[in-house]
């Protein structure tokens, strides 16, 4: 079966549309807000709340939404999330938060960081190849969806260690070299995303307005998504999809 039939059978079923489905899916949903060491961050905390609720309404097998982790903490999250991938046909991460990209990597940032100096990233933070490690072992379809784009304090009070090193503005592009991953960002690479002014972020909401479709494909949408999100921010900020399926 194709993967984007696949996805698009599972939206049906969320939606109570299409047969009972022996495949097994399962997501991490994270959300990190209160930041010890800069200001805290409104919505991500909500919204991990908002999107968990998405694919446990939607029927997932697991739905494990965890708030305001540390680096430890995070790390164990994401073990625990691979041990659950590995006979799922589905698996999917959400992540809302800061994220920072160092030299053409991206990583996401726990809420104890403090990130004094550039090498700090490295031991105090998890590189975005560790999410696609655990997603990895799904059999179908393996999604990661980085509400992470956010203006970023750290970067504007870190040392460099070696003035040439390279600090990014967003996140940088990533192309996935596993088949049938994708990787949706909240706004492109080398730009910044919105919190908006309500509870949620513009990307999470239209996520869940978006997602749960029936007879929609993800590929498409995701592109709503992406109108969606330049519609309610003025044309400031623009989602964008890494990655392809097969099918």
């Amino acid at each position: 079966m194709g993967a984007l039939r696949f996805f698009l059978i599972v939206f049906a079923v969320w939606l109570g549309c299409g047969p009972a489905m022996a495949e097994r899916r399962v997501a991490l949903v994270i959300g990190n807000s209160a930041y010890k060491n800069v200001a805290r961050l409104t919505n991500p905390a909500n919204d991990a709340t908002l999107v968990g609720g998405m694919f446990k309404k939607a029927g997932f097998d697991a739905v494990d939404v965890r708030l305001d982790l540390n680096v430890a903490e995070m790390r164990r999250a994401l073990r625990d999330f691979g041990d659950k991938t590995r006979d799922a046909e589905v698996a999917v991460i959400y992540y809302a938060g800061h994220g920072i990209e160092l030299d053409g990597t991206n990583y996401l940032i726990p809420t104890d960081a403090t990130l004094e100096r550039d090498s700090d990233v490295l031991d105090e933070t998890i590189a975005l190849d560790r999410a696609l490690f655990a997603v990895d072992p799904a059999k179908q379809l393996r999604l990661i969806i980085l509400d992470a784009c956010r203006d970023n304090p750290f970067a504007k009070t870190m040392k460099r260690t070696i003035a040439s090193r390279a600090i990014g503005r967003g996140l940088a592009k990533i192309e996935p070299t596993s088949p049938n991953t994708m990787i949706a960002f909240a706004a492109k690479a080398g730009s910044t995303a919105s919190d908006g002014d309500s509870r949620n972020s513009p990307f999470a909401a239209a996520l869940v307005e978006r997602l749960p479709t029936p007879g929609l494909d993800l590929g498409k949408a995701f592109r709503f998504v992406r109108d969606d999100v330049l519609k309610n921010t003025g044309n400031k900020q623009e989602p964008y999809v890494y990655g392809s399926l097969g099918g």
